[in-house]
């Protein structure tokens, strides 16, 4: 899997492949991660890349002709890029949005700042666009890193163990049960006693309440779209 970030600040996304999975995952030749700076096609003489809004409205506009130059160097080095732009103007990500990207070779995350990106341009080169959640932030540079994780993590060989992906949050429609590690009495904070008795199947069937006690509280929307999937199972 490749990923190219276009972006005007490639310093606040390259830190985070440095350490921990992702960056085992480059050494290991899982995941190639790449940046393109819109400012290096800018034909403006001091490398402008925004400008104000068309019709008026407040705050600047990332111009269309640097991203599109750029965005053209792109496709000419390599065919297939799928392109993907971040804004709060779009559907949300999920994790079923993780698992189908990560099948892609390459995902171009075009990351914008100010106040965004000339349209013309989203229509232009979009394959999709996502956002992360409904508020704003300064820029794509967040949003496309968590992205990149997510679908990372769902590509083959970049996790130890690629079965601990069937039990997280959101892979059954639930929120991931409670978990807790040794020692089984913690300043007097026990866990679950029925944990402690190999009864494995009795665990799993506990897990799930749980789960769905968890969902139903901090997640009620998930949780409705789930219990029809109780009732059809029994």
């Amino acid at each position: 899997m490749k990923f190219t970030f276009l972006t005007l600040f490639e310093n606040l996304i390259k830190p985070y492949f440095s350490d921990s999975i992702l960056s085992r995952a480059i050494s290991d030749k899982k995941i190639e991660v790449r940046f393109v700076n819109p400012r290096d096609f800018s034909k403006d003489r001091h490398k402008k890349v925004d400008e104000y809004m068309i019709g008026g409205g407040a705050g600047l506009l990332m111009m269309a002709q640097p991203i599109d130059d750029a965005m053209k160097y792109v496709k000419e080095k390599e065919s297939g890029v799928y392109t993907i732009f971040l804004t709060p103007a779009a559907k949300k990500f999920t994790q079923n949005d993780a698992k189908r990207l990560a099948k892609k070779d390459h995902i171009c995350f075009v990351c914008g700042r100010y106040e965004g990106i000339d349209e013309r341009m989203v229509e232009r080169y979009a394959d999709e666009v996502f956002c992360i959640g409904d508020f704003i932030l300064t820029g794509g540079e967040l949003p496309a890193l968590c992205l990149a994780d997510a679908i990372s993590r769902n590509v083959s060989g970049v996790l130890g163990n690629d079965e601990s992906l069937s039990e997280e949050s959101f892979e059954l429609g639930l929120l991931e049960s409670p978990a807790f590690t040794k020692p089984n009495i913690y300043e007097n904070l026990n866990v679950v006693s029925d944990f402690l008795k190999g009864n494995h199947a009795k665990i799993r069937a506990l897990k799930n309440d749980m789960a769905c006690f968890k969902t139903r509280f901090f997640r009620p929307d998930l949780y409705r779209k789930y219990k029809p999937l109780m009732k059809d199972k029994r």
